[in-house]
Formats: structure tokens, C-alpha cells, sequence
């Protein structure tokens, strides 16, 4: 299975403050850039991660959301969505990235990506668009987009194909773990078999809920 970058998107600036409210420094408004982009262990060359204990790190180097996602929100908005505006660093296209399995590889460019995790939209998201109750409407949705773990450092660029060059049998998804977090909560035992791939704090998290959620049903009388 193979898609397309169609853009590699960075960032480092301030979202505007809002009338009675501290302002927030953040990294969620991501712009295109040209070129060949280097990409280390943290991420791409030039982005900015601001708070590194809800996003980014090893575990969540990366964040793609498809084209075909965008156009979506773009029609039930009827505005314009660019690569960048979900806060995403690679904008692709021709993947399910809803129904990619938790630890499956991409080869980008020089690039070897691992997906490990979806994205959970938070206050920040919905005053960066503007649009009240923007992270219910998200979560209904339910196409949260990819993080990506960087297995093998190298450099990207719009135009790279995007292969899928391994996918686990165990199939639990970025929609399943999407669900499994926020609507469906009663289905966190499904995420078992995709733990290693999860980003480390994330995994340690999950583990436990399993746990207690097992603990729970065992306890329960018959």
C-alpha cells in the first residue's frame, strides 16, 4: 500500500491570547515548508514540540493527518484547511490513517516511520480554529490522524511516496485506540496486543486501566 506526502509542515510560533486567559505558547500552528526536511528522533528539523509532557517526544515524534480527513472537515466548515492546519508536520494522501494498525511502518523518503498512537484534540485545537465545541465534533468524528514514532532518521519532502512497508497481525487501529480513549472506553482491553507500540508514557497508562478494567469484571459478581 502506498500513498503521498503531500506536505511536510513545521512550526514555532504563539497562539494568540484569549480576553481573560493566560497567554499559551504552543507548537499548533504548522506551516509547509520546501525542500528536502531532515528528520531526527524528535521530529523534523526546525518544529517545535512546546510541552513535552502531553506532546511529543520519541513516542510521538511525528503527527500526520490525511488529505482526504481535511477535505472532509473543510466541506462541513466550508472553509479552507492547508497543510498545517490540524497541526499536523506531514499532510498525506491515499491512506487510511484512521484504519492504520497500531505499529505498522512507513518508508518516506530516507525515512522509516512507525505509527504508535492518535491524536486526542485538546482546548488549544479548538481556540486555534475558532470553532466552539470544536473537540466534541472532533471526537464524534473519529479521524484523529497518526502519531509516528522515527525508527530510522534520514530527511522528507512533499511529493515522496509514503509506502507501508510492515503491518502487525494483531490489526488494532488508530480509530480502535481513538474510541477506546474517548467514546468507547469499555473497549480499552482490545488495545492489549498494541502496547509496545504505544508511545512509553501513553503504554504505562493503558496497561493500568486494562488492568483495573480485568480487575473490575473479575470482582463483579456472576
Amino acid at each position: 500500500m502506498t500513498g503521498r506526502l503531500e506536505a511536510v509542515c513545521v512550526s514555532g510560533t504563539d497562539l494568540p491570547s484569549v480576553p481573560d486567559r493566560k497567554p499559551v505558547r504552543t507548537g499548533i500552528d504548522k506551516r509547509p515548508v520546501t525542500g528536502r526536511v531532515a528528520v531526527h528522533p524528535l521530529g523534523l528539523d526546525g518544529d517545535v514540540q512546546v510541552n513535552r509532557r502531553y506532546h511529543g517526544g520519541e513516542g510521538q515524534a511525528l503527527y500526520a493527518y490525511a488529505q482526504e480527513d481535511a477535505d472532509w472537515w473543510a466541506a462541513e466548515l466550508d472553509r479552507e484547511l492547508p497543510a498545517g492546519r490540524f497541526g499536523e508536520n506531514l499532510r498525506t494522501s491515499g491512506l487510511d490513517l484512521t484504519g492504520a494498525v497500531l505499529g505498522e511502518r512507513w518508508r518516506v523518503g530516507s525515512v522509516l516511520l512507525e505509527v504508535t498512537d492518535c491524536r486526542i484534540p485538546c482546548a488549544n485545537f479548538e481556540r486555534f480554529w475558532g470553532v466552539p465545541q470544536l473537540v466534541r465534533r472532533f471526537t464524534r468524528h473519529g479521524a484523529p490522524g497518526a502519531y509516528l514514532r522515527v525508527v530510522e532518521t534520514g530527511d522528507v519532502g512533499a511529493g515522496d511516496p509514503v509506502e507501508v512497508v510492515e503491518r502487525p497481525s494483531h490489526g488494532v487501529t488508530v480509530g480502535t485506540a481513538f474510541r477506546a480513549y474517548t467514546t468507547e472506553k469499555h473497549r480499552l482491553p482490545e488495545l492489549a496486543p498494541a502496547l509496545p507500540a504505544l508511545p512509553e508514557r501513553t503504554r504505562a497508562k493503558v496497561a493500568a486501566r486494562i488492568e483495573k478494567r480485568i480487575e473490575t469484571r473479575i470482582a463483579r459478581p456472576a
